[in-house]
């Protein structure tokens, strides 16, 4: 799978390219969206093909994103405004270059992970059946069976890795603002005993002062 990225995301967009070049046989990406940036991908599809696109945010902000597909007269296959994950299957109608592109121009100060799967066509078969005059012996359903189970695994252990990134940087975020409010709770502590010093001496310079003028 071809893909070449495209955006507003300024100097990132050369990490980027970097990036889609280092995984062009790859159909999973993990890549760094900033705020008020927008990327792009594109990929050659041939008609008829069955693609499956999946995403979701991993860290920043409200782990949302806005998401766009279109095909290669420019019509509108996928939208979404401010989501958080999703998954959508189609078939391409024609040939040619469809572009798929995240968005997080709505937000001024937080940067995003997001990670997205695209996947063209199906897995060809472990046994093609051309050219096959029987049906397929036990040890070969055997290992289709095996196959098919280990592409369950590697889905179940994306999606778990997915979650964990994501719970890690929710605690972490959680960590940062605890840490924070008892910073604060200390300062305020400390401003309300000094003030409770000055305040206490005030009486007893008032006391003195008042004994001092009686006295004379």
């Amino acid at each position: 799978m071809l893909l070449q990225g495209s955006g507003t995301a300024g100097p990132w967009g050369w990490l980027m390219l970097l990036l889609v070049a280092c995984a062009a046989r790859a159909s999973e990406i993990t890549f760094e969206l900033p705020d008020n940036a927008k990327q792009c991908f594109y990929e050659e599809i041939v008609q008829g093909t069955k693609c499956t696109f999946e995403f979701q945010v991993i860290t920043g902000g409200h782990y949302d994103v806005d998401c766009r597909l279109e095909g290669p007269d420019g019509a509108v296959l996928y939208k979404e405004m401010k989501k958080q994950y999703d998954s959508f299957t189609f078939t391409a109608s024609r040939n040619g270059t469809y572009k798929f592109c995240f968005s997080n121009e709505f937000s001024t100060f937080t940067h995003k992970t997001v990670y997205f799967d695209f996947q063209v066509g199906e897995d060809p078969p472990l046994f093609p059946s051309e050219n096959r005059a029987t049906a397929l012996t036990q040890m070969e359903s055997a290992c289709v069976s095996i196959h098919e189970a280990l592409k369950s695994v590697i889905d179940y252990q994306t999606h778990f890795r997915l979650r964990e990134a994501q719970g890690r940087s929710r605690a972490e975020d959680l960590n940062a603002r605890v840490a924070y409010w008892s910073i604060g709770e200390a300062i305020i502590l400390l401003i309300v005993s000094i003030g409770q010093v000055f305040l206490l001496k005030s009486f007893f310079s008032d006391k003195r002062t008042t004994t001092t003028h009686v006295g004379s």
